[in-house]
């Protein structure tokens, strides 16, 4: 993506943009911005007393009407991949495009979260980690990588780059999306009518997909017990794409061998849910990758700069697929 900081188009950009987010540094984001766009009227929505001088805005789950008489806006920018919570809105000004975050150092973030999760399990980890608290010296002879079977469902960019750098360390990496997709070294399912069989092969589970209509629910009960006993599940896309109090007893019963999860139904995970309390499951406050505004800013600059000039925006979120 494009980076044009001082130029005559950037630096006539009108309007301003409003920022919201709950977990987001607003002045790191409003630095980086302006080092590329110095005339960008950057507020937070804190700040906004007129809504009709909103032409940006830059947000991370706003709440329900905060797009509400912005009458000017032309542009949202997802502060992040995952879309669902711009999806499906009643705030939305009609025609409005939705462009998501498409940073390779989020995708390496992500990739770097699901390296480590996956080789913990790969390597038996958590049993020594369990010995140590008992002081107990517990050899367990390392597995050989390409034993190792991970299914990654999600083939999208963080999907796919995640995928090939499991490859990488030659474990045996399954791949399944909703449509055909053809990755170097990964076998590749596609389809519903494949993921039963993609679920029974897999040593690991790894959650990478878009929440959709489609895909709500779509790790149910029966789908966690096709998993060998035993196996990993991994989520670090969306926690309504798993039924959490199946999974929840399944870790209990030992079907599951263990979870590291840094997504949920609700989050922040209230402090009375049992996963908390249980040795088998490794837990992260949704952080497995996150925008980074230094190298972020330059896509948000550009797509800025194209909307000025009556260009459409890159990356654009499709409502009617969600993502």
């Amino acid at each position: 993506m494009s980076a044009v900081p001082g130029s005559s188009s950037n630096s006539g950009a009108a309007g301003a943009l409003v920022f919201y987010s709950e977990f987001d540094d607003f002045a790191a984001w409003r630095e980086a911005l302006r080092a590329r766009l110095p005339s960008l009227d950057i507020r937070h929505a804190s700040e906004i007393a007129n809504p009709a001088d909103i032409r940006y805005a830059l947000a991370w789950k706003p709440p329900a009407g905060f797009f509400d008489s912005m009458a000017n806006l032309r542009l949202i920018i997802n502060l992040g991949a995952g879309v669902d919570s711009l999806v499906g809105r009643t705030d939305l000004p009609a025609g409005i495009p939705i462009t998501r975050i498409t940073d390779p150092h989020m995708a390496r973030m992500m990739a770097g979260y699901v390296l480590f999760a996956t080789l913990r399990y790969a390597r038996d980890i958590p049993s020594f980690e369990q010995a140590q608290r008992r002081g107990a010296w517990a050899y367990r002879h390392p597995r050989a990588p390409e034993d190792v079977r991970v299914a990654v469902l999600g083939l999208g960019e963080l999907g796919a780059f995640a995928a090939r750098e499991l490859r990488r360390q030659g474990l045996t990496v399954l791949g399944w999306s909703r449509s055909p997709r053809q990755i170097d070294g990964i076998q590749c399912y596609a389809g519903m009518e494949t993921l039963d069989a993609v679920l029974a092969q897999a040593d690991i589970l790894v959650l990478m997909l878009p929440l959709t209509p489609q895909t709500r629910g779509l790790i149910g009960r029966e789908r966690l017990l096709r998993l060998p006993r035993g196996a990993a599940l991994i989520n670090v896309a969306r926690g309504a794409l798993v039924d959490q109090r199946a999974m929840t007893d399944l870790l209990q019963a030992g079907h599951l061998g263990g979870a590291t999860l840094d997504v949920f139904e609700r989050e922040p995970l209230p402090p009375d849910d049992p996963l908390w309390r249980m040795e088998n499951v490794l837990i992260t406050p949704h952080l497995a990758s996150v925008a980074i505004p230094s190298s972020a800013a330059a896509q948000i600059a550009d797509n800025i700069s194209r909307v000025d000039r009556g260009e459409p925006p890159l990356n654009v979120v499709d409502p009617g697929r969600g993502y």
